[in-house]
């Protein structure tokens, strides 16, 4: 049986601020956990899970987890789980140490402002990861990368992609070696651009767009055509479709 106090302490990381003073993020889910478990990308603390859960995993894996593993009821991972429907295991992992990105020649980074949404964010990582984009910058008042809704809408793909937080201006003071594309409603078309191997694409806050202080500093201004009456993309959609442009052979 869980203690009050343990469960206390696992609701408590769907706050940021707790989840910086322990160290530890949760995910949940046999998907996004059993992979992490899998890969080892996150070094993992805890995993409360059910016996479903366990009666599908792997003797090795449960072997080298040993005591990491304990066993609750469905009752249980209701009151831990961040979703109103739980599924067989919620798990603690380390938040790890992350060096701060740099933009890289011969390589796309992905510069986000001030996106509020995690499920944007969440959407935008796991897009990165599909179009082999490792790295992502982000504003210091973007949504926390290991906000639970984060963690699943990226699927796992958290552990592939690095995310980093920093002040934008300072970043693109200190990363010019490589092309700025600011995406806006006037820009030129994405499509019309010659392809590129290199470059960093800044992606503004889902309702005002990126500042005008940041659109200053873009080498380029770039834009999604538009057909219809829309007033504006969503912005993991957006990033989907500028990478789409931006990588094809």
């Amino acid at each position: 049986m869980l203690s009050k106090a343990t469960i206390k302490d696992i609701q408590s990381l769907q706050h940021k601020k707790f989840r910086n003073e322990s160290n530890l993020f949760t995910a949940e889910g046999p998907k996004v956990v059993d992979e992490f478990l899998i890969t080892g990308y996150f070094e993992c603390e805890k995993v409360f899970a059910t016996s479903k859960w366990k009666g599908w995993q792997d003797e090795k894996l449960l072997a080298t987890l040993g005591e990491k593993v304990e066993l609750i009821e469905d009752f249980e991972l209701e009151k831990i789980a961040s979703y109103t429907t739980p599924n067989q295991v919620v798990a603690l992992f380390k938040i790890p140490k992350t060096p701060l990105i740099k933009a890289e020649k011969q390589s796309i980074t992905i510069f986000l402002d001030s996106i509020q949404d995690p499920g944007n964010l969440g959407t935008i990582i796991r897009t990165a990861d599909w179009f082999g984009i490792k790295n992502i910058i982000c504003s210091e008042n973007t949504v926390d990368q290991y906000n639970s809704k984060v963690v699943q809408s990226t699927m796992a793909s958290l552990g592939r992609v690095n995310v980093g937080y920093t002040n934008l201006e300072n970043w693109i003071e200190e990363n010019r070696q490589v092309p700025l594309l600011a995406a806006v409603l006037n820009g030129k078309s994405i499509a019309s651009r010659v392809v590129t191997t290199e470059g960093v694409l800044m992606i503004g806050n889902e309702a005002n767009g990126l500042s005008q202080a940041l659109i200053e500093k873009a080498d380029e201004l770039v834009t999604i055509p538009r057909f219809g009456g829309a007033e504006s993309l969503n912005a993991a959609v957006a990033t989907s479709i500028f990478l789409y442009e931006l990588t094809k052979r």
